[in-house]
């Protein structure tokens, strides 16, 4: 008897053990939820005005123009999850869409400058525009090949190599960039002279993409995650983030396309802000969900929002958990 009331015990443990796993990994703040994600919750009316097919969609389809666009908002608030709505949205209304996450394979937060995110922007359009022509950007990097096949890590002359494998070397660089602090300061001062010429290049490559893409349709880079550059303040009182955003605005706006760059917030409500409103269209800031009104009472329709998060990500784990669906059963046992 004592035996079976062990081995009961011990198997309430495991099976608890395994809820809480399940339920710990249901709340991973980090990953971002794919459009039509059950447990997507939708937080416009907590929110205030922050909504991005409004802030951003809007802009792209109604303008006659390429549009520069700039999204912020607290880290965790859900930017990611709603550029991915924002990429559907547009894609269902015949636009092309390169969205990348800069930190995840091309830029350092730590130490980033805005040649590493042309670099960036470089290799994700060759990634995706794979019928447009890319001899501009090959003749580009043959010109300085003499001096980046070092930094590349291979001693091949481009020449010898197939054109996937030479375009393979823009890879190569933002690896270097992204992993070797040593590299990352020679590519740098290799490639500073040469951004212009780099920009006409991918301008070249980006047109005769958009002429691939066909009649009417339109193509618009989103380069998530620049919000989580880490900021460096120099003596002068400005930082990483003003030289990156401001003063080189005219290198990150050169590309012929849409493009969208998520910034620190920390940026929108600087000595920058109005700078920022000048050189690109107004930036937009994803607000985070009111749980407390200005008077300090509780918001209760903020709370309930945020009940709901947690109710969704609980009852794709276990639906017996579901606040929603007790109350459901409650409701239909009164109606009995």
């Amino acid at each position: 008897m004592e035996r079976k009331r062990s081995v009961g015990k011990q198997s309430t443990l495991l099976n608890t053990e395994s809820l809480l796993k399940r339920l710990f990994n249901a709340f991973k703040a980090f990953e971002p939820l794919k459009p039509g994600s059950p447990v997507y919750v939708d937080c416009r009316e907590v929110r205030g005005d922050g909504d991005v097919i409004i802030d951003l969609a809007e802009n792209i389809k109604l303008s006659d123009n390429n549009t520069y666009q700039l999204y912020a908002g607290h880290r965790g608030v859900g930017k990611s999850t709603e550029l991915l709505r924002l990429k559907e949205h547009l894609e269902n209304n015949g636009y092309f869409i390169v969205y990348f996450v800069a930190d995840e394979q091309d830029i350092n937060p730590e130490d980033t400058e805005y040649v590493d995110i042309l670099l960036a922007c470089t290799r994700h359009l060759l990634e995706h525009l794979k019928d447009a022509n890319p001899k501009p950007l090959l003749d580009w990097l043959k010109g300085r090949w003499a001096d980046l096949k070092d930094l590349a890590t291979t001693e091949i002359s481009l020449e010898s190599l197939a054109v996937e494998s030479q375009i393979n070397q823009y890879a190569k660089l933002t690896a270097n960039i992204r992993a070797e602090p040593t590299l990352r300061r020679k590519i740098r001062e290799k490639i500073n002279p040469y951004t212009e010429s780099l920009i006409e290049a991918l301008n070249s490559f980006i047109r005769d993409g958009k002429k691939k893409l066909g009649p009417g349709s339109e193509l618009v880079i989103i380069a998530d995650s620049l919000d989580q550059i880490v900021p460096i303040v120099q003596p002068d009182g400005r930082s990483n983030h003003d030289e990156i955003f401001v003063d080189h605005s005219a290198e990150l706006k050169g590309l012929d396309c849409h493009t969208i760059y998520t910034i620190p917030i920390s940026m929108v409500y600087s000595n920058q802000a109005p700078n920022l409103k000048i050189e690109y269209d107004n930036p937009q800031v994803l607000p985070m969900i009111m749980v407390e009104t200005p008077e300090g009472e509780v918001y209760d329709l903020g709370v309930a929002t945020i009940r709901e998060f947690i109710d969704r990500r609980v009852s794709e784990v276990n639906p017996d958990l579901s606040g929603r669906r007790k109350k459901e059963e409650g409701r239909k046992k009164k109606e009995n």
